[in-house]
């Protein structure tokens, strides 16, 4: 088999002890129904919150304890090129098989969900999972289609001010809920900006301050609408716009209530 980085696997047998070092994969993996196979997780996998007890925890996605992930003997070590470094990934191919998914789109995110299901035997489980996400998102097509498209930034970080930019899962969301990304042409896919030039940079319609990876407060809502003139700061939620696998079909939902909010 194939990951997404093109990397070619062969497997004499489904693999049973696997490592997950992306959150929203680990979240997945246990909706695929492989709780038990999944024995080592990084201290962000936070869905399902039992995890944190019932698992081994093996550093976060850029340190990990590459001793302590050796020792749980692990079958296959899941990856995501955004979230683990390529000198990660080759540390961790010394212990065995690393696959390593790379979601952009929606359809990156139903190929990886299709993968996951030749790779562990739960190809039923994985086209439900499919089944379930083309519905929604069919749904939630009819419902954005009439919706003005308005133009937005997704501020990610402070301090420095980064932002959400191209060729990220964050920009295709946006981009799916009509919102025109004022950063979408500028260099980097999370590029650092000046505060004091979005107006000039693009004058958005919504500034949104993600749930992570920076906790965004009133404070920083209040320092951005200072310099936005007419744009509305809108608090969302991290998860919904950057996680994918099996959170997407939450995340429809999400939009929705966004939506009838702002």
């Amino acid at each position: 088999m194939q990951d997404q980085l093109g990397t070619q696997h062969t497997f004499e047998k489904t693999p049973l002890r696997i490592v997950s070092l992306v959150p929203s994969q680990t979240e997945l993996l246990y909706d695929l129904g492989l709780e038990d196979n999944i024995v080592g997780i990084t201290k962000f996998c936070v869905h399902p919150f039992h995890f944190k007890a019932t698992k081994a925890i093996v550093g976060g996605t850029k340190t990990i304890k590459f001793d302590k992930i050796k020792s749980l003997q692990p079958d296959i070590i899941i990856c995501n090129k955004e979230e683990n470094t390529k000198e990660i990934v080759e540390e961790l191919s010394q212990i065995c098989p690393v696959w390593v998914t790379d979601i952009l789109t929606i359809d990156d995110n139903l190929q990886m969900i299709h993968d996951f299901g030749q790779l562990f035997n739960k190809r039923t489980n994985a086209q439900k999972w499919i089944d379930k996400i083309n519905f929604a998102y069919q749904d939630f097509q009819q419902f954005i289609k009439n919706k003005p498209i308005k133009k937005a930034a997704y501020f990610i970080w402070a301090n420095p001010h980064m932002v959400a930019g191209n060729h990220t899962f964050i920009n295709e969301l946006l981009k799916l809920n009509h919102f025109e990304n004022i950063y979408e042409a500028k260099e980097g896919r999370y590029p650092e900006i000046e505060l004091k030039k979005i107006r000039l940079e693009g004058d958005p319609d919504y500034v949104f301050l993600s749930s992570e990876p920076f906790p965004f407060k009133d404070e920083h809502a209040f320092e951005i609408g200072r310099l936005t003139h007419h744009a509305k700061t809108v608090f969302v939620d991290g998860e919904m716009f950057s996680w994918y696998g099996s959170r997407l079909l939450k995340a429809f939902d999400y939009f929705k209530l966004l939506h009838s909010k702002i």
